[in-house]
């Protein structure tokens, strides 16, 4: 099969890169001096299956301190679906985020779990920052894309994890923190906001599962458990066999308060093989 991964070279494309490992893949990532947009302007490969991962991320610190530079990620998104009219590739997979989802659904009042109907795009609500503006601009692209005869498959992954992933995200920085033995143990915010963590061997190996089963509509990435920064801490450390104290960062960006998915649609065909315990115990064996 004949696979184009944009941001191949990325946290996300490089768990990609492992599972479709025989296959004959072309990467394009900006790391590698070759940009996604250039490909997109001068290629005309049909291909069997692309994996879309091309964009500007980084965590909450770039999500809310530099919107403007996420917003390239509208311009990447439209290029892709131009292209992908031209080229007509037999399957896309599209990575939408669950920074689409309404904020005014993401607070501890109402511990709502997101469903994938919690999404209208006839009916739009204010998603997190540019961030989840241009998912779900992209999501729109898609059904467009779908109209015109592509098949698109839409995914919209949690709190995704790894035992490499960047010290820009929460789950790595804790678990430095822990290996570290840190003490004080320091939190963002009052560590009381709720994320659903997923390690990213699952969410791989679920969307490819859903490409094969040819699942239909978008589909959420986690697992349903809701875990508080703080919660998190605390099983960082006992894993780390010590007990710090925490020192909450007041004022440093933290996000929406409660953001855990409804992942009943996931089990229907994948059951996650990760569960956060074990996620803790690999990425501290990595670390150290």
């Amino acid at each position: 099969m004949k696979i184009l991964i944009t941001g191949d070279a990325g946290f996300v494309g490089s768990y990609f890169r492992k599972a479709l490992d025989g296959h004959d893949i072309v990467g394009v990532d900006v790391k590698n001096g070759f940009d996604a947009r250039k490909f997109f302007a001068e290629d005309q490969t049909h291909f069997d299956l692309v994996v879309h991962l091309a964009a500007i991320v980084g965590g909450r610190a770039t999500i809310e301190g530099a919107p403007l530079s996420v917003a390239v990620d509208l311009a990447i998104d439209s290029e892709l679906f131009q292209w992908a009219l031209k080229t007509k590739p037999s399957r896309i997979i599209y990575y939408s985020s669950s920074a689409a989802y309404p904020i005014k659904l993401q607070d501890y009042s109402s511990s709502h779990s997101l469903t994938e109907t919690d999404i209208d795009l006839s009916d739009i609500q204010s998603p997190d920052y540019t961030y989840g503006w241009a998912k779900l601009t992209g999501e729109m692209l898609a059904g467009y894309a779908e109209k015109e005869g592509l098949r698109v498959h839409v995914f919209r992954p949690f709190s995704g994890y790894g035992e490499d992933q960047s010290l820009d995200y929460p789950f790595p920085s804790f678990i430095k923190r822990g290996v570290e033995k840190a003490n004080p143990f320091k939190i963002w915010g009052s560590g009381n906001q709720v994320r659903d963590f997923i390690h990213m061997e699952d969410v791989v190996a679920a969307t490819l599962e859903a490409v094969k089963q040819d699942i239909q509509g978008p589909v959420n990435l986690g697992l349903g458990r809701p875990t508080s920064f703080n919660e998190l801490a605390k099983l960082v450390s006992s894993e780390c066999k010590y007990s710090p104290e925490i020192e909450h960062i007041i004022g440093a960006p933290e996000g929406v308060q409660y953001r855990c998915s409804d992942p009943t649609k996931m089990l229907s065909f994948y059951t996650p093989k990760i569960s956060l315990e074990k996620g803790i115990a690999r990425a501290i064996k990595f670390m150290r």
